[in-house]
């Protein structure tokens, strides 16, 4: 059999390779082993969370709908009540539903990877699965046959998402404010038509709506490369600001005024002084130790509390759903503040983004340079190298790199060494270079940022020539 393992946000392979019905039959029978082992042990079933209903989304692409139809036969067969969603949402949609019942979501979905590929994410009570549940999921795998019922129920969740960020977010000010176009991407995804709804504008303009599994000959990424298209339109049009968002809605990129696209680095702060400024939110900002250190420099500015997280928003969500921090983000587009639930989501970012022209009465540009100038320049990029086989010991993987460290990288000395997700070397100034293997995939993901495009790329270099000779 297959193996499946669930990775930093679910489990994903390619169509008719990894992903087939078997396989998510597999997976779908392990899950409802898992839920009847929890409610067998709850001390009263009624009340366990384990026993509400399970909610079961998809996204746009190829089969999505007939896995998901496969997922609540399964749960049926197994007499455990399942709910698939009548239309493609958002993720977060999910997750909503999830955090009103309390219970556990599925949804089908690659997010963010290339049309070939399709995936599940679990969600519990409103936020990503914790890695003690998927492990337990794991460990059901193929105890027992799966087992299908002929018919499954069905329900639309579409206005309770959309009630949802309408309570959540400034339409009027945004309505009333923004006077030049707006355009909104959603790179063939799951999110097209919702915004529309949201925001109804002569002034809002939509791309990329239609449903297309090969989405348009790109992954629906919201990363520079794959938004050149918007990148110009928003020229053409004159428009204030580019969004886009990915497959399946959780996450967004940003263009300024100029047709420019501004990384997760420069966004992610421009959101943290919003929100603690115009929003007064106080207590501790977390992020992935994928982002840069502008925020940090803005959290201390205010006086509040910064730390870093391991790659994955499910360690975000559970710092917010404890309530040990209001604002967090990761370096794909991922943001999340107190205030909903503790989940990344494209459009309730994309309102706020909007909001927050509307409020501030500047461009994304102004904004950023207002950010540059009193925290520091912001010069971020990612690399993907592919290796041989994936690396599944990462601290092996980490200390094995840190004895062939120099003791001096672009003629300045280490400051610091983390370990949290991969190795992460800090330099003078704030600038950095993050190693950090895939673990599931044969990819080493590498990051960097300086205060200069130069530097940085000097920086990719190094790890470039390192990564291979460390592995061998």
């Amino acid at each position: 059999m297959d193996t499946i393992r669930f990775g930093t946000d679910g489990w994903r392979g390619i169509m008719a390779r990894d992903f087939t019905f078997e396989n998510v039959r597999r997976v779908a029978q392990a899950i409802a082993d898992h839920l009847h082992d929890e409610i067998i042990k709850a001390p009263n079933r009624q009340k366990t969370p384990w026993a509400a209903p399970v909610v079961v989304g998809y996204d746009r692409r190829f089969q999505s709908e007939a896995f998901a139809r496969e997922i609540a036969k399964v749960l049926e067969g197994n007499k455990l009540g399942a709910l698939c969603l009548a239309e493609s949402l958002p993720t977060p949609a999910v997750s909503l539903l999830t955090h009103r019942s309390k219970g556990l979501g599925i949804v089908v979905t690659a997010s963010h990877n290339p049309p070939a590929y399709n995936g599940i994410k679990i969600k519990f009570a409103g936020q990503p699965a914790p890695d003690a549940l998927t492990a337990a999921i794991e460990a059901c795998l193929d105890r027992n046959q799966p087992t299908r019922a002929a018919g499954i129920k069905t329900k639309s969740g579409r206005d309770t998402y959309l009630q949802y960020l309408r309570a959540k977010s400034d339409i009027r000010a945004i309505q009333a404010r923004l006077k030049k176009p707006f355009i909104i991407d959603y790179l063939h995804g799951s999110a097209a038509g919702l915004l529309e709804e949201l925001l109804p504008s002569s002034r809002l303009i939509a791309m990329h709506r239609t449903h297309d599994p090969l989405f348009g000959g790109l992954s629906p990424e919201p990363v520079a490369d794959n938004l050149k298209e918007l990148c110009a339109r928003v020229k053409a049009e004159k428009a204030v600001i580019g969004i886009a968002l990915d497959g399946d809605a959780d996450r967004v990129g940003v263009v300024d005024e100029n047709g420019t696209y501004l990384t997760p680095c420069q966004v992610f702060p421009m959101i943290v002084r919003h929100l603690i400024e115009r929003k007064k939110l106080k207590g501790k900002i977390v992020q992935a130790v994928s982002l840069g250190y502008v925020a940090a420099r803005v959290a201390k500015a205010h006086g509040l509390p910064f730390e870093e997280l391991p790659v994955g928003f499910k360690h975000v969500a559970e710092r917010l759903t404890s309530g040990d921090a209001v604002i967090g983000g990761e370096e794909s587009g991922g943001y999340a503040w107190k205030g909903g639930i503790a989940e990344r989501d494209g459009l309730r970012s994309a309102l706020l983004l909007l909001e927050m022209l509307a409020l501030e009465g500047r461009t994304p540009s102004q904004l950023w340079k207002e950010t540059e100038s009193k925290y520091g320049a912001s010069h971020f990029k990612r690399l993907d190298l592919r290796l041989h086989k994936p690396v599944t010991d990462k601290a092996a993987f980490a200390a094995k790199l840190i004895k062939k460290l120099p003791k001096k990288i672009l003629g300045t000395e280490i400051q610091s060494l983390s370990q949290i997700d991969g190795l992460k070397i800090v330099l003078a100034g704030d600038y950095w270079l993050l190693m950090r293997p895939s673990g599931t995939e044969p990819l080493m993901r590498v990051y960097a940022e300086t205060d200069s495009a130069k530097r940085t790329g000097e920086l990719l270099e190094l790890a470039r020539k390192w990564v291979g000779p460390t592995l061998a």
